[in-house]
């Protein structure tokens, strides 16, 4: 391999000698290079670097799978992750994988053989103890530890050479419909998350973030299942998935089962499930459950119809958008044309400013907002399009500053936010916007394919909004023209319910905002004694006073309702949970904790754990972090440093095989944004030429990486005037472009799709692909090799 020369004054050597030879080395964390050096070095993910030995690249998970049942208001969701060691010593896996911020995980179990141990819930500390115990005791183990409400951290120790460990684990979420549909949403991968927090000293609750993960494009090495049933009283209509192809069988009227086509993509975004009952109904009623000890209810009230509002309020928009570098590419681009959308929007009367940030911020106007007639619209829009993406992702010190900014007299403010919510501030983020956000509402918009649902839903609660996700283009300007309509004319205000003849108690929410979404009211609780009276709901809508009374009756109660109990707990340690995060009071982690207990239920104080009681091991293992696929359409930006390609340092035997590369230590932290016109990656220049690297990052199969390398330059030239033809088209490219692709018995290329960075360029794509399939690569024998290939790319 020609050798790079590298301008790497914050890196160490073995990095150096990871990036310039592809050196191999196993995945114990204690083995991984750090991105900066020293005790100022920051919790961020990282690459892995995999060899072709597997050997050495044990990585344990061999699969996952999701099964589903929708049965009217509730969602059950049992995980299924199988581990499997194919190496010579015994393994310690750790995974880090998400599920449904409303999720209440209640039971977990381990399979060992033939053998299966139920997991008990215990304290968090009690729960390591007793993991920690067992891993050195030889015994196979499992620990679940909740690192956020939407992030769980999975343990396996003493899976022994050969060994097949199977950890299932289940949960239940509330489901509530918007406009007359449902939406289900299974989360399948955790983005990376930016964070400034040194890493010495840390807490276990941080650790998880720096975590390893693939390149841009990359398949994951495991498999990802998916199977889902909808069960309803009504006959289910308009049943389809915005995030992925499905399969749906109907078995009657009012079931259907669902199955994602592409199972080799399911392990990378979100999935989306969407569908509605016919006649525009939903489920809305009264629900008791008569318990052992305790009886609980869930109302789910169908809200008034919206009424437009007569009065023309005068609105000041501030817009905080996110320009980090896991925004860079598809992610910017979809931000792009949502606040297009929206901005063009904007009525005269109105006000505008914009703030954008990442590792710095800068506004459009610091002295205040600016009248939104055209003139100050298209400048917004053109100090938006101007950001390429890059650097970190500084939301508190962005909130703080945006929150700040001067305010336009007798305007109703309006912030909103465009954040995948790369971060790990969560509780900072949610308590600066309930200390500053004032006399206004807050708008998160989630952008990407698998966005930190936690942040984007815990700004709404607390900024007293309601959370948008745009998972692609397409949905842009849906989400816009529903935004519009919430602000245009709020559902229900003012709401107060009381409750006549009927005792309830521990009602969740203490309080209800502003209902904006079209969604129904919905109240969890506990009841004492036989159920009657009535639940009296009041507001007020732009007709005038509204008031709905709901009768209590004792038929309503039912033992099949069980699932009420669960449900009420997950909300109330939500509420709880997100009161608590800067300053632990003691008697909320008292409650959060006996509220887990009580109920088994995972928290951020309570954990599960299994031991198999018989000793299988020495108790020395191999620690592995499972390696994660960025989602898709997230670049390789989001993760570590960021590369600029600077300038061409030697000429290659197809002009430009080797270049001079700048890497900026991670996190950046530049006081400002660069200017307008600074731009990074491969642009539209006159005359522009482009230099090219290719890597081969991995081969899976019976091939040798030199003889890849040597056919893949062969065809550079090639290679290298799609680049250029892209360019000159006044495409803006990213920094790499990950090709990724299966190579025949016979050495040819087979399967649809060579490209794996999300470009948005298809006649790019197309000559890329053509290209790669004209090539004649070495035969890998009677099995097909995958290759996965990264282009570095940039102009001179």
């Amino acid at each position: 391999m020609r050798k790079l020369r590298l301008n790497l004054t914050l890196m160490l050597p073995l990095l150096i000698l990871c990036l310039l030879t592809g050196a191999s080395r196993p995945l114990a964390a204690k083995n991984r290079p750090e991105v900066t050096g020293g005790k100022d070095r920051t919790l961020s993910p990282y690459f892995v670097v995999l060899s072709d030995d597997p050997e050495k690249d044990a990585l344990p998970l061999k699969s996952t799978r999701a099964d589903v049942k929708i049965a009217g208001v509730a969602a059950a969701v049992k995980i299924t992750q199988v581990y499997k060691n194919h190496g010579k010593k015994a393994l310690e896996a750790i995974y880090v994988f998400p599920a449904s911020s409303r999720a209440a995980v209640h039971a977990m179990r381990m399979t060992v053989g033939q053998r299966i141990i139920e997991a008990q819930i215990m304290e968090r500390h009690q729960a390591r103890e007793t993991y920690e115990a067992a891993k050195k005791a030889g015994q196979t183990t499992s620990l679940l530890e909740q690192q956020r409400p939407n992030v769980f951290q999975m343990n396996v120790a003493n899976i022994l050479p050969g060994d097949e460990v199977k950890v299932e684990l289940n949960y239940m979420e509330l489901l509530e419909p918007e406009d007359n549909v449902y939406e289900f949403v299974l989360p399948t991968v955790v983005g990376p998350r930016y964070s400034n927090l040194a890493a010495q000293g840390a807490p276990d609750t941080e650790q998880w973030v720096q975590n390893p993960y693939l390149h841009q494009g990359q398949a994951p090495p495991y498999t990802y299942g998916l199977s889902l049933e909808v069960l309803s009283a009504l006959p289910v209509v308009q049943l389809a998935s915005p995030s992925h192809e499905v399969e749906v069988k109907y078995s009657g009227k009012t079931a259907a089962q669902v199955k994602v086509k592409d199972e080799t993509v399911a392990g990378n975004k979100d999935f989306v499930l969407r569908y509605a009952l016919a006649g525009k109904k939903i489920e809305t009623g009264l629900l008791l459950h008569p318990g052992r000890d305790e009886n609980f209810f869930l109302l789910m009230m169908e809200p008034p119809a919206r009424v437009k509002q007569d009065s023309v309020v005068p609105r000041e928009y501030i817009f905080i958008v996110d320009v980090s570098g896991s925004m860079h590419g598809f992610p910017l681009e979809v931000s792009k044309a949502l606040m297009k959308d929206i901005i063009t929007g904007l009525k005269p009367q109105d006000f505008i400013n914009v703030l954008l940030f990442e590792s710095g911020s800068a506004a459009l106007s610091e002295t205040g907002s600016l009248p939104a007639n055209e003139a100050n619209k298209q400048q917004a829009l053109a100090f938006i399009n101007a950001r390429p993406g890059g650097g970190g992702t500084e939301i508190l010190k962005a909130l703080q500053r945006a929150l700040a900014l001067p305010r336009t007299p007798k305007a109703s403010r309006i912030v909103v936010v465009a954040t995948d919510g790369y971060v790990r501030v969560e509780p900072q983020a949610f308590e600066l916007i309930r200390q500053s956000l004032g006399e206004a509402n807050l708008f998160p918009f989630g952008i990407g394919t698998a966005v930190n649902r936690h942040l984007i839903e815990g700004m709404a609660r607390a900024g007293l909004g309601e959370p948008f996700m745009v998972l692609n283009p397409a949905e842009a300007p849906k989400q816009s023209a529903r935004f519009r309509q919430y602000i245009d004319s709020p559902v229900l205000t003012q709401i107060k319910v009381s409750f006549e003849g009927f005792d309830a108690y521990e009602v969740e929410p203490l309080a209800l905002p502003d209902l904006f979404a079209q969604r129904p009211l919905t109240l969890l609780g506990k009841y004492r004694g036989s159920p009657s009276g009535a639940i009296v709901v009041r507001g007020r809508t732009a007709a005038g006073a509204y008031e709905r009374r709901i009768q209590v009756a004792p038929g309503q109660a039912s033992a099949d309702n069980s699932a009420l109990r669960l449900l009420w707990a997950r909300h109330r340690i939500m509420r709880l949970a997100d009161l608590n995060r800067l300053k632990e009071a003691d008697a909320r982690v008292k409650e959060v904790t006996a509220l887990g207990l009580k109920y088994s239920l995972m928290t951020a104080y309570t954990s599960f754990v299994a031991v198999d009681k018989v000793k299988r091991a020495d108790g020395q293992v191999v620690t592995v972090k499972q390696p994660l696929p960025l989602p898709e359409g997230v670049s390789d930006l989001a993760v570590g440093g960021r590369g600029q390609m600077i300038r061409k340092a030697k000429t290659g035997p197809w002009g430009g095989a080797s270049y001079q590369m700048a890497l900026e230590a991670a996190p950046a932290s530049p006081a400002t944004l660069p200017p307008p016109g600074k731009k990074t990656g491969a642009t539209a220049v006159p005359g522009a030429k482009v230099i090219i690297k290719i890597q081969v990052a991995r081969i899976q199969g019976n091939l040798e990486k030199a003889k890849v390398q040597q056919a893949l330059e062969a065809k550079g030239p090639q290679l290298t005037k799609c680049l250029e033809a892209a360019i000159k088209s006044g495409s803006k490219l990213p920094p790499e472009i990950i090709l990724s692709f299966t190579i025949g018995p016979d050495g040819q290329v087979t399967g649809e799709k060579v490209v794996q960075t999300a470009l948005g360029h298809q006649p790019l794509e197309k000559c890329l692909s053509q290209a790669v399939r004209a090539i004649q690569f070495p035969g890998p024998g009677p099995q097909a090799a995958q290759v996965t290939v990264k282009l570095v790319l940039a102009t001179n």
